[in-house]
């Protein structure tokens, strides 16, 4: 056995860009006061680096990323350009006052693009990805490029602007997966491939922005990582144009729980993750899908019988996560038609109510057949359903005989209730 201590894991650089990819979706637009308090949410989150916006858009775009480079002091503050001058100056402008600016200006490299699109010919895009860096550089010390469409892109092509961003004086070159093609076979093979053949490969940061119209956006993100990648675009709630982005959340969780294998560390204050989640959703008005894997209403929440014994038993069985890691109050046993007594049983304790064994069996009967109804049985309707139970006149029942009761403790003890 080897004495040697295991590698420190490779510190990756989150670039989140909820307030530019993300506010561009449809039904997700944010005010500049909106913008300025997500940011200082951003920032008690952890993100390394907050894309801002895009000054060029608008007026109020303009405005939006000025508010935020002067409000927050610790992440670097980037704002995104065309690889057009009036672009670059005009990011340059709204980044004045930031602590750690960064202009990140793009151009398409593919044939589909530069042919149906930009109408510009392979040599005008490198001239202008080279000189769009150049310009940038004269602003600010640190420059991102993306060759938007990286991964539909002529291969030898791409490697030849990506030569030339770098002697130009790019610091970061984001190679996108713009419309969610690649698989993550494909984008492991991808950067490997780029950066072995792209000379000065180490003065830069790779990076990765995946979008999710496959729902590969995180598979993608993580696969770039053992092509050499370290740094990630990711979005709060994966918002985004069309199917969205790789999802913050879902990318940072997997990284801590899954560092066997994927070996890499972030600097998320993870439990700080619920809470960006719902303020985001709160300034947009547009909710988090119920199944949303880490921030979602039910990620921490169960309904089957088995599945909430087992919870109540040890929560391992059924959580590959603690909920306060994330930030996420409690485990939540959902009252349901699926549900089993020993979830019933523990709600009662929780709201401190008291039933015999047979006033549970029938308790369950009635929360079951409510269930049915209505789906959800919720704090209030329990107690409904007690109260009625309570003022209902009392009756002389047959004392249960002793297959019944060997058959309930069965089933309380393997968590059945109505299924699994």
């Amino acid at each position: 056995m080897s004495d040697q201590e295991p590698p420190v894991p490779a510190r990756i650089t989150i670039f989140d860009t909820t307030l530019r990819d993300g506010e561009q979706a449809p039904g997700f637009s944010m005010r500049e006061a909106e913008k300025v308090r997500l940011a200082r949410k951003l920032d008690a989150l952890g993100v390394d680096v907050m894309e801002a916006g895009f000054p060029i858009a608008s007026e109020d775009d303009f405005n939006s990323v000025r508010a935020v480079a002067r409000e927050v002091r610790r992440p670097v503050v980037a704002a995104l350009a065309r690889s057009v001058d009036a672009d670059i100056d005009r990011a340059a402008a709204a980044l004045e006052g930031a602590a750690r600016p960064r202009i990140h200006t793009f151009i398409a490299t593919s044939d589909l693009h530069l042919e149906h699109k930009l109408r510009m010919s392979r040599a005008e895009c490198l001239d202008h990805a080279a000189a769009a860096v150049r310009r940038a550089r004269r602003h600010v010390s640190d420059v991102e490029f993306s060759a938007e469409d990286a991964t539909r892109s002529d291969l030898d092509f791409l490697v030849a602007v990506v030569e030339a961003v770098v002697e130009a004086g790019a610091t970061t070159v984001n190679l996108p997966d713009t419309v969610g093609y690649a698989t993550p076979d494909e984008i492991v093979r991808f950067f490997q491939t780029v950066r072995g053949r792209v000379k000065f490969a180490d003065r830069v940061v790779f990076s990765a922005h995946c979008h999710n119209d496959l729902g590969l956006a995180v598979a993608n993100s993580l696969a770039a990582l053992e092509g050499g990648v370290r740094q990630l675009e990711c979005t709060v709630n994966g918002i985004g144009e069309r199917a969205g982005n790789a999802s913050l959340e879902e990318i940072v969780m997997a990284l801590r729980v899954r560092p066997d294998k994927l070996p890499f560390t972030t600097g998320i204050a993870t439990p700080e993750l619920f809470s960006s989640s719902q303020l985001l959703a709160e300034i947009t008005g547009e909710a988090v899908q119920s199944n949303k894997a880490i921030v979602g209403r039910n990620a921490f929440a169960h309904e089957a019988g088995i599945h909430q014994d087992g919870i109540l038993k040890d929560r391992r069985t059924y959580e590959i996560m603690r909920p306060e890691d994330v930030g996420v109050p409690q485990t939540t046993l959902v009252l349901g038609k699926h549900s089993g007594r020993h979830a019933l049983k523990n709600r009662c304790a929780a709201l401190r109510i008291e039933p015999t064994r047979l006033e549970l069996d029938e308790l369950y009967k009635r929360m079951i057949a409510l269930a049915d109804q209505k789906k959800l049985v919720r704090d209030d309707d329990l107690f409904d359903l007690w109260s009625t139970m309570k003022r209902a006149a009392p009756r002389a029942k047959a004392p249960a005989s002793r297959i019944f009761r060997e058959e309930a403790a069965l089933a309380d003890e393997a968590g059945y209730g109505h299924g699994v």
